[in-house]
């Protein structure tokens, strides 16, 4: 297999990867921010059990979690699985697992605020919404905004755990073409295509925050 044709092979399972990634950051972030509110809630038994939810998540393999997923709806319900939720499983499982640590870094954020903030947006007659949305939260984002790209770029590098379910992303086809042509150079572009895209993801999201700047606590 020449160059080319194994870049463009590379390329489709890319695209996977990249699928797999977007849908589990559109899904995933604002979960996190509903779990982070039930992990802060006065109901006690709401907050034990977001907690345990998140305990549970950020404490056992995400390898486990897509195979728990994945043979679930046959070991629970009885259902039939067919081919096309595998991939179906697999943005359920990046979800749920980084909808878990994002609720974290929100909370941590949330309550980093200092009480003041709450009180004076009280006197000025802001509601909790408006005060939540308009004050605190332009404020959270700014400053969770480094340990989010953080889990992003981890999210780059955990897609190749999708294989469990033999979804073909990009590391899989490289794995395979390497295989086949006893080869580890397949493997080496796949560590450079990895590389560029968390590159991007990183500049990216250093434009962001700095175009955030103006949001100081």
């Amino acid at each position: 297999m020449d160059l080319g044709t194994m870049v463009r092979e590379l390329g489709t399972g890319m695209l996977i990867t990249t699928e797999i990634f977007v849908l589990t950051l559109v899904f995933s972030l604002p979960l996190g921010m509903v779990l982070a509110f039930g992990r802060m809630a006065r109901l006690k038994v709401l907050s034990f059990l977001t907690k345990l939810y998140i305990s549970i998540m950020r404490g056992t393999p995400l390898m486990l979690q897509l195979i728990v997923v994945y043979f679930a709806p046959y070991y629970v319900f009885g259902m039939k699985i067919s081919k096309s939720y595998r991939m179906i499983a697999v943005i359920l499982a990046f979800v749920l697992n980084y909808a878990a640590y994002f609720a974290e870094i929100y909370r941590s954020g949330i309550e980093s605020m200092p009480v003041g903030q709450y009180e004076a947006a009280k006197v000025l007659g802001y509601s909790r919404v408006q005060t939540f949305f308009r004050i605190i939260l332009p404020q959270v984002i700014k400053r969770v905004l480094p340990a989010v790209t953080n889990e992003m770029i981890t999210l780059v590098k955990d897609t190749s755990l999708a294989f469990v379910l033999t979804v073909t992303e990009m590391f899989t086809i490289a794995k395979q073409i390497a295989a086949a042509q006893a080869s580890v150079m397949p493997l080496m572009a796949a560590g450079v295509f990895y590389y560029i895209f968390n590159l991007v993801v990183a500049v990216v999201m250093e434009h962001v925050e700095k175009k955030l700047n103006y949001y100081r606590g």
